[in-house]
């Protein structure tokens, strides 16, 4: 998780947090609620450290809400996840309530491997969406065809590909008015909606700075007789086709605030990255650090970094430049172009944005409600990320359309443990690394 500035901010316990829920009313052949009374059965896709703090959210709110499936690839970590929310203990985590009352998965709803989700969906009104992303596509568009209610974390995709399918699933969503909520917590936190209301106050946004340097996260060693496709589920984080790179399993989220703030998203991206210390083999094939520059249509540029080096300067924030002054967001205060204060929100009064995310979806639920739309704009952050990354790793310019439209798929053509994922070490144990200059996405 790793976010020190937000999420040690508001939970105490990292393996408990991230992640949400939604569950709306539905037209036609959708679930219906027609009040609080009414069950809003929850199938929880994906059970690492993310979904479980997902489940537990959604679990905690105020609604009428049960558990009833769970699916992960790995038996073991869908086992670690029921233990965990079903603990004695679990209220020492800040959790309200008693959870147990609200989770009713028999063995025979607790499913496993590759095609875990597609038994899990059909038995919930609401589907809970946190395996890594590269799965992310496949897992939204089998929840939109089973007409669920969808929390579907952040990244939506790792390649252009994906994020195609993405977008016409959410369009089919909007159509069967199913409410899809996406896991980028910032839209849902106090400071930054009141600075969001208040973005006038620096007149019109001409560049922005946003960062996510921090000193990295968790490595999986390889275990004894696994195939190469477990290794690289297991250390998902380390691999493109399942995490994206850093730049796009972590720092979408600053990425996305800007985005948010300009209602837009950049048309052409060009930047620079390597694996200056992170270079061992046990980190697969991505960087260690990533800068770009994101232009936008009307000219103005962000500047982004995302760094995972032990003991350089931690960052995790966004910065606002406009004509009449500045947006700094973690600090929540706007200024002036001479350094005036404008505008302060209050920090101590912030709720959990990982729980409003839940609190506000699981009302709209009671109140019968069709409110939330995420996946459009999870999915054109996700692609700005994207760029990104292709970016840094050919050293090129890469325009937003010619990548959307690119057809680049780097998912694997078959999902089993014994098949061959689209990278492979070498005699050495080493992955292809991109390289700058030679790496090529486009003639």
């Amino acid at each position: 998780m790793n976010n020190k500035t937000t999420r040690r901010y508001f939970v105490k316990n990292s393996s408990l947090i991230a992640g949400g829920l939604l569950a709306a009313p539905s037209l036609g052949g959708i679930n219906f609620f027609s009040g609080a009374n009414d069950e809003i059965k929850i199938a929880l896709i994906g059970c690492g450290g993310r979904g479980t703090g997902a489940v537990i959210q959604a679990l905690s709110t105020k609604q009428n809400v049960k558990l009833v499936a769970m699916a992960d690839a790995f038996k073991d970590r869908l086992d670690g996840c029921y233990q965990t929310i079903t603990a004695d203990d679990l209220s020492d985590n800040g959790i309200r309530g008693n959870l147990k009352s609200k989770i009713a998965v028999p063995e025979s709803n607790k499913f496993t491997g590759f095609d875990a989700y597609t038994k899990a969906i059909p038995l919930a009104d609401v589907v809970i969406l946190t395996t890594p992303p590269g799965f992310r596509p496949i897992h939204f568009q089998e929840a939109v065809k089973q007409n669920k209610h969808i929390f579907t974390e952040k990244p939506l995709a790792t390649d252009p590909a994906g994020i195609k399918k993405v977008l016409e699933a959410a369009e089919t969503a909007k159509q069967k008015k199913l409410n899809v909520v996406v896991g980028l917590q910032r839209r849902y936190q106090d400071s930054y909606r009141e600075l969001f209301k208040r973005k006038d106050l620096i007149g019109d946004i001409l560049t922005g700075q946003v960062w996510w340097n921090s000193g990295g996260v968790w490595v999986k060693k390889r275990g004894p007789n696994q195939t190469e496709m477990e290794y690289q589920m297991r250390n998902w984080y380390y691999f493109n086709w399942l995490c994206g790179d850093h730049i796009n399993e972590q720092h979408i989220h600053n990425i996305d605030v800007m985005n948010w703030f300009k209602d837009a998203y950049p048309v052409k991206a060009q930047g620079m990255g390597g694996r200056q210390v992170r270079t061992g083999k046990e980190y697969g094939e991505i960087y260690d650090h990533h800068y770009v520059e994101f232009h936008y249509a009307d000219g103005t540029i962000l500047n982004s970094q995302c760094r995972h080096i032990p003991g350089t300067m931690y960052k995790v924030d966004e910065l606002l430049v406009g004509t009449k002054g500045s947006i700094f967001c973690d600090e929540a205060v706007i200024r002036d172009r001479s350094g005036k204060e404008l505008y302060r929100f209050d920090k101590k009064n912030e709720r959990n944005p990982y729980q409003t995310e839940h609190d506000e979806l699981f009302e709209a639920v009671a109140k019968g409600e069709y409110k939330f739309a995420n996946a459009e704009y999870g999915a054109k952050s996700t692609l700005t990320a994207i760029i990104g990354r292709m970016a840094t790793y050919s050293g090129q310019v890469i325009e937003w359309d010619k990548a959307l439209n690119s057809g680049i798929d780097i998912m694997p053509k078959e999902y089993s443990f014994d098949a061959t994922p689209p990278v492979v070490p070498d005699a050495d144990g080493a992955y292809p690394i991109a390289m700058p200059g030679k790496t090529k996405f486009f003639s």
